[in-house]
């Protein structure tokens, strides 16, 4: 098995403990593996922080095809979320909430294209942005739930049946009220969200509105997409297929988390 030496970004002793059971696909010594597991996992790492293209991958990491293709199976089986609903689970424990949430906050954000993703892309008006929207889910401390990936020209409103019916599933029914802006008012979405067991409650702007106002509950999932932010991969639309996009924003939530519960995975070590 042909090993690389460190890079700066590799993820800790800790962390990597923690993740190896979700990403043994197959065995970790199967005479089919070429790579080291754990570098395949350190340039994926790498490159959604740097945002750089997967052929610019550094020669301390395993060749770029090596990577990608790891990380499509780890995408297509899953692997991220189930690392993402456990630590979260785990993080909400710490600090002495329910492991599964009964709030979430919903919006979206959209995705400027690029010639990869161009021909999937669609105009959000409002914007004036040619991209991809995201439809994400948080719970009440900013960690996603569920999410899914649509043309830019999609109205919020229809997505709202769909990520209900996937928060509910990562939950096990626990939620009861979804945040959300006033973008997602009307019958419809009511009774979409409701027909999941959600209330959908939405979160008004002050009538006498002037500058930045904080709103309540709300500003919650604008600090998760702050910290998406912090992934470059994700500045824009990179992906060819919707599906990898939305494992892009897995992966980098399951990153955050990581460092985020790294004292109770050392104490847990």
């Amino acid at each position: 098995m042909i090993t690389h030496k460190p890079y700066p970004s590799d993820a800790t002793d800790a962390e990597w403990q923690f993740v190896l059971p979700y990403l043994c696909l197959v065995r970790e010594d199967a005479g089919q593996r070429v790579y080291n597991l754990r570098d395949l996992f350190d340039g994926l790492r790498w490159l959604s922080r740097s945002g750089a293209p997967w052929r610019y991958l550094p020669a301390d990491f395993p060749p770029w095809h090596a990577v990608y293709q790891q990380a499509r199976r780890w995408i297509d089986a899953g692997c991220f979320e189930a690392v993402v609903c456990d630590l979260r689970a785990m993080i909400r424990l710490a600090k002495d909430r329910k492991a599964q949430p009964s709030a979430a906050i919903l919006d979206s954000r959209t995705l400027r294209s690029t010639p990869e993703s161009g021909n999937r892309a669609g105009y959000n008006g409002h914007k004036k942005i040619k991209g991809s929207k995201v439809h994400i889910a948080v719970d009440t401390l900013g960690h996603l739930l569920a999410l899914g990936v649509t043309p830019a020209n999609d109205d919020d409103r229809t997505q709202v049946a769909g990520l209900c019916e996937a928060v509910q599933a990562a939950t096990g029914d626990s939620v009861e009220v979804a945040f959300v802006d006033q973008g997602y008012t009307g019958e419809n979405a009511e009774a979409d969200a409701a027909d999941h067991g959600i209330h959908l409650e939405v979160v008004k702007l002050p009538e006498a509105k002037r500058g930045f106002v904080l709103l309540p509950r709300r500003w919650v999932v604008e600090r998760s997409f702050a910290w998406l932010a912090r992934f470059r991969r994700l500045a824009k639309d990179y992906e060819r297929l919707p599906e990898v996009l939305a494992g892009m924003n897995f992966i980098a939530f399951s990153f955050l988390m990581l460092r985020k519960a790294a004292p109770l995975l050392a104490t847990s070590a």
